[in-house]
Parts: C-alpha cells; sequence; structure tokens
C-alpha cells in the first residue's frame, strides 16, 4: 500500500489558471483527463475483428406502474453501500458494449442512461460532486491534476458522513489523484493501483472489502483509457467496456463470496462521458452518463424518468443508509428508484438543470 503525506493549503486562482465556465463559475474551462498512467504503455489494446453493434445489448425491464405505491413510506435496509465509477463511461458505449454482468444489475434494478456530470466534464470536479452532492460552485473543485498544495474536498461527503456514524470507508482507485476526495479522516483506507490495470484494482477492493466496511469505492480507469488513446466510441473503447463489465462481475461475485452482498447498496456510474479523445467540455456526449442503482430496495427493472445527476449518488447513499442529506447538497435521493414518490419522503424536487447546467 502506497502511504501519501501531502500537506494541503487553500486552493487560489493562482494555484490553477483554469478558464472557469461561464455556466458555473462564468468563464469557460476545457479540462483534459490526466492519463499518464505509469505502466499503461505494456497494456496493449486488442484487435477487435466483429463489429461494435453485433455486441448484445441489456434489455431493461420498464416498471408496470410509473408511481408505485407504498403506504406507510419503508426506508430500504441497507447496511453498506459500493459506488463503482467507471471513469469516462458514455451511456450509447455502455449499452454498445458486451455486458453481461452489468446488464444483470440494469434489469435486476433502477437505470438511467441520461444522467449529467457537472460541468468542467472532468475525472476530479465529476468524482468530487459524486461523493459531495455538490456543485462545482459549492465544493471548488475545477482542477483536475494532481496538485498536493490545494485544499482536498471540503464539506461532508459520503465519507465523512460514515465516518461519523462510526464505519469504515474505503477507496481503491486507479488514479492518484483522486486522493483530493479523501480528506484527512475522512477515509480508513485508501489505495491507489500504480502501474495497474482494472483486473488488479477489483482484486485490491475485495482484499480491502474482507475487512468491513460501510462505504467502499472503487474507480475503475479503462473507458477513458481507451477513450483518451483510441478515441471514445472506438472500437477499443468499446472493448474497454467489456472488459471492464467482467470486472464489475469479479466485484460483484466476490461481495456475495464474503456474505457482503445482501443488504449493500450498489451504484455504478461515470464522472463524464467523451468525445473524440477528450472531453471537459458541456457538449452532450461530454455531459451524459449512466447511473445505475442496484441492491437492498430498489426495484428491479425500472427505467428511471426522473432527471438524475452525478451529485444524486452521495445524496442516495446516505438516505439509503438512514442518514440526514445536508441541506446544502444539490443532489436529491433517487427514491423513485424505491417506488417511492418525492412528497413521500420528503425530499427536494428533481431539477434537470441543477448548478445552472
Amino acid at each position: 500500500m502506497k502511504t501519501h503525506f501531502f500537506t494541503w493549503r487553500r486552493f487560489t486562482a493562482i494555484d490553477q489558471p483554469l478558464h472557469i465556465l461561464a455556466a458555473v463559475l462564468s468563464v469557460s474551462v476545457l479540462c483534459a483527463c490526466n492519463v499518464n498512467v505509469p505502466g499503461f504503455p505494456a497494456i496493449i489494446a486488442p484487435t477487435v475483428t466483429t463489429t461494435p453493434t453485433s455486441s448484445p445489448t441489456p434489455t431493461v425491464i420498464p416498471a408496470e406502474t410509473a408511481t408505485p405505491t407504498i403506504s406507510p413510506t419503508p426506508l430500504p435496509k441497507v447496511e453498506r453501500a459500493v459506488i463503482i465509477s467507471l471513469d469516462g463511461l458514455r451511456p450509447d458505449g455502455l449499452l454498445r458494449a458486451n455486458i453481461p454482468r452489468i446488464s444483470v444489475l440494469i434489469n435486476g434494478g433502477a437505470s438511467s442512461f441520461t444522467a449529467r456530470t457537472v460541468l468542467p466534464s472532468g475525472t476530479l470536479p465529476g468524482h468530487a460532486s459524486m461523493v459531495s452532492g455538490r456543485c462545482v460552485s459549492q465544493h471548488g473543485i475545477i482542477w483536475n491534476d494532481l496538485v498536493p498544495s490545494n485544499e482536498p474536498l471540503q464539506g461532508p461527503t459520503v465519507f465523512s458522513i460514515a465516518k461519523d456514524a462510526g464505519l469504515r470507508t474505503v477507496m481503491v482507485v486507479g488514479k492518484e489523484k483522486l486522493i483530493t476526495l479523501a480528506r484527512p479522516g475522512t477515509v480508513d483506507s485508501f489505495r491507489y493501483e500504480p502501474d495497474s490495470v482494472d483486473e488488479r484494482i477489483v482484486q485490491t477492493a475485495l482484499d480491502e472489502a474482507a475487512n468491513g466496511f460501510g462505504i467502499l469505492f472503487v474507480h475503475f480507469i479503462l473507458p477513458d483509457y481507451f477513450g483518451h488513446l483510441n478515441g471514445w466510441m472506438s472500437a477499443e473503447y468499446l472493448h474497454g467496456i467489456d472488459r471492464d463489465d467482467a470486472v464489475v462481475g469479479t466485484l460483484v461475485d466476490g461481495l456475495e463470496t464474503l456474505g457482503l452482498l445482501e443488504d449493500t447498496l450498489i451504484v455504478l456510474t461515470s464522472d463524464h462521458g467523451g468525445h473524440d479523445f477528450t472531453h471537459g467540455t458541456n457538449l452532450k456526449e461530454d455531459m451524459t452518463i449512466p447511473w445505475i442503482v442496484y441492491g437492498a430496495g430498489v426495484l428491479e427493472g425500472l427505467a428511471l424518468e426522473v432527471p438524475v445527476s452525478i451529485m444524486d449518488t452521495a445524496a442516495t447513499v446516505v438516505w439509503a443508509m438512514g442518514w440526514p442529506v445536508p441541506a446544502d447538497w444539490a443532489g436529491r435521493p433517487v427514491v423513485e428508484a424505491f417506488g417511492l414518490r418525492a412528497e413521500q419522503v420528503p425530499v427536494p424536487t428533481a431539477d434537470p438543470y441543477r448548478c445552472g447546467i
């Protein structure tokens, strides 16, 4: 395990000269993803001889009723949560790839293929909103590289809230810069796998899971890696999703073997999409992400019709675990995935243009 000793100080504009987006912070930003992952030159992208469209796509079974009636309002029994982030995953790429294992989560849970990330649509800003439930203008992380001198993510996060509840929190990641999300005292175990690929990352995640957890965050990198190397929606990009489908299956099977799958909520999503060989803009290809929730209390085969944001990941996990959602979060629990209506809980009404985007 790699030990990190960073000295954090407050971020100022002169530390990172970025053009901040007008939709968020009144100026324009293009964030390029840091894909300089040591060891990756040894990864040889396999040649795909079949056309991507020949891969089977999952069958998403719609709910029989749009608004199930449940009275009184029960809360799901969730003992722990797993957040799976597939870096750079576009929904149309997911549905064109060969995904038998992720299809199990889709058809056995609730999903949206029109969820939105935040601007700038980069790895650090997106993941900061994913785990903090807040807009970029609130959490302030607009840079996209590892800057040890900058302050880590401030305010309540899924990790800090779980720690306050006495639970163990774990992050296993494929990019070192995600330590920006691990404010000291909020994450019990931060595991960065250098010179690695997702097949090894998942084994590290299962090693950590065997020690028990309240929140397990697992970050896989292959879609983003092949997107930057070969282009989003290229054959290599789709094959990277195929590989991560198998990795997700390994994670789910491992949790079941450990006796940790029951009473567990799984959220599978992404930080951003991509176009051509990059991302970071407000293009639909960059801004649209998949959002899949599976497990304790979730309806099976539900195609979510409400607007879903990357920020809803933190809010849904916190609500499902039975904790109060911080009042200043822009994210909302996606209670519709559990067969509830917002007015039954209550939670804030979904807004398709939260954070002004």
